[in-house]
């Protein structure tokens, strides 16, 4: 309990800082908001209206400080402020309407990714000098080399264009009314594999190599040995002794990267058009939406940090030794 309340307290005042550092950065960059608002509209803003969107967007003459206690009172009872190119729209709004198909297309290849790659990668460890050890990790390796963006337009121009087989953007068809019938459920499926493949591909190569590089130095453990000479099955042994172990670095991964999911694959999403936070943050760059940025951000420093966390939990149940030190 108390290794657990000690993380607690470190992830805590790590969420603080990165609040801290999310009001502190856009105040620091040239120009603001209301600026850019104001060189859009050409001059037809009148002084009220400009002094009202600078108190919108915590910009006023207040000092800084007071400024700092009214956005960490904001952020904790979930007014993230409003969007600009979405004006008026909340920014908590903004990104409630697309965290959802981000973590639907990033948790799908993420658990694609690591269930294959862990697999294959103690099947190729275990079968060191084999087919599958020889063939499959240069192989995955060379296709992950390769530029996302490329792989992704690939697949879309293949599949897609000259195939027909799969659609070619957003998550699913024009005129479709979303809810949980069978119709619409195959539609985002359909939508969904494209996106999701290139992801997987380019992926699934790191997480056999970790998994089987882990694997190797598991199964020269003594235990491992006197496992055989009990006469114990080798499937048993593979997956019940050295896999449960070799395991644990791979927990650790899937943790830090089920935290950036949220983020969202960029390059993925710009690709297929797909509706996910990535994208979201590509338009808000380029909008210099500030309060956008900043709830964008703030949710996957939050994902990363809470995904992190419940690692160590799970990491405390998984290995006893974690829990004396």
């Amino acid at each position: 309990m108390r290794l657990i309340l000690r993380n607690l307290g470190f992830y805590l005042l790590a969420f603080w800082a990165s609040i801290t550092l999310n009001f502190v950065l856009p105040r620091f960059m040239p120009g603001d908001p209301v600026s850019r608002m104001f060189a859009q509209a050409q001059g037809t803003m009148q002084p009220d209206q400009i002094a009202q969107l600078q108190k919108l967007f915590g910009l006023d003459d207040r000092p800084l400080w007071e400024q700092y206690v009214s956005y960490v009172t904001s952020v904790f009872t979930g007014d993230l402020g409003i969007s600009i190119t979405r004006f008026p729209t909340p920014v908590s709004d903004v990104i409630g309407s697309q965290i959802g198909w981000t973590l639907l297309l990033g948790g799908v290849a993420l658990v694609i990714a690591a269930v294959v790659g862990n697999l294959l990668g103690i099947v190729a460890a275990w079968r060191r000098g084999g087919a599958l050890d020889s063939a499959f990790p240069p192989l995955l390796i060379f296709v992950g080399s390769f530029p996302y963006f490329w792989l992704a337009m690939g697949a879309l121009y293949l599949f897609g264009v000259s195939l027909g087989w799969f659609p070619l953007r957003h998550a699913y068809d024009a005129g479709l009314a979303p809810g949980f019938d069978a119709e619409f459920l195959s539609n985002v499926a359909t939508h969904l594999v494209l996106p999701a493949l290139t992801i997987v591909l380019v992926s699934v190569g790191g997480w056999m190599l970790g998994m089987r590089n882990t694997m190797i130095a598991t199964a020269a453990e003594d235990y491992i040995t006197m496992a055989e000479a009990k006469g114990l099955s080798p499937s048993r042994i593979m997956f019940r002794y050295a896999a449960r172990n070799a395991l644990l670095p791979s927990v650790t991964n899937f943790g830090m990267a089920l935290g950036f999911v949220v983020g969202g694959a960029l390059l993925t999403e710009v690709v297929f058009a797909y509706p996910g936070i990535g994208y979201q943050l590509l338009m808000a760059v380029q909008g210099l939406d500030y309060p956008l940025m900043q709830g964008i951000f703030l949710t996957i420093t939050a994902a990363v940090l809470l995904a992190n966390f419940l690692v160590d939990l799970v990491y405390v149940r998984l290995d006893p030794r974690v829990r004396v030190h």
